[in-house]
């Protein structure tokens, strides 16, 4: 089961055919904001106060009087992924604030999937899904057991994979890539493992022109995606 809090994220949810739904919370001015705003709701809100909520998912959580108990959405198949143009894969990344914003960039750009592992990797629930503002519900995560032999699968259906290092021989700008294309980023501080360094066609980097040489990885992510998204259109 997992946690959606805050209005985009159960929003986008309620939006999602494929999401099922246990039960919502909801404050008085949440439920008529839900009512108002057109949706055809699953089950009937509880209607609550605001400090029930906080007490789920913590005081600081910013919820907006809004929570729903959801089961968690299938993960597809890596080779129905493979046959996608643009995958992003994650080596171990974290930290759910920065997992949530990755997916809310790969949903911005239109990314087919996130790969990542089924350890050593956040769930899909209260805070990664606050961060992701709705994202869960348009980028499926596939979760794999072995990386590498996932990236081994991709390669074998046909994907070229580029993992996103610091001593790439190549700034990603000038890396040749094309479709079907799967962005690899390593978590910060450790980078990519180093059996994930070997297992991918081609490492690139990220040079920077300003002061600061280095992204926190959610930001390297979503302008990888950027300049990926300009490759793969550009032929």
């Amino acid at each position: 089961m997992a946690l959606l809090y805050g209005w985009h994220t159960v929003a986008e949810a309620l939006a999602n055919p494929n999401r099922h739904f246990r039960k919502i919370l909801a404050t008085e001015n949440a439920a008529h904001r839900l009512v108002e705003a057109g949706f055809t709701l699953p089950v009937e809100p509880e209607i609550v106060r605001p400090s029930e909520i906080d007490k789920l998912v913590g005081a600081d959580a910013v919820h907006q009087g809004l929570l729903a108990e959801v089961d968690h959405l299938p993960s597809p198949r890596l080779k129905d992924i493979a046959k996608t143009d643009l995958v992003l894969v994650l080596d171990q990344i974290t930290d759910p604030h920065n997992v949530g914003a990755i997916v809310r960039s790969a949903a911005a750009f239109a990314v087919s999937a996130i790969v990542t592992t089924a350890r050593h990797s956040p769930v899909a629930t209260g805070v990664l899904a606050k961060s992701a503002s709705g994202g869960l519900e348009h980028v499926p995560i596939c979760l794999v057991q072995n990386l590498a032999r996932a990236l081994n699968e991709l390669k074998d259906n046909g994907m070229l994979v580029v993992g996103l290092d610091s001593e790439g021989a190549a700034d990603l700008e000038d890396t040749p890539l094309h479709a079907p294309l799967a962005l690899v980023l390593g978590a910060e501080g450790k980078g990519l493992r180093q059996l994930t360094r070997e297992t991918c066609h081609v490492l690139a980097r990220i040079d920077l022109p300003g002061a600061i040489k280095s992204l926190n990885v959610s930001n390297a992510a979503a302008l990888s995606l950027g300049m990926a998204r300009h490759a793969l259109k550009r032929g």
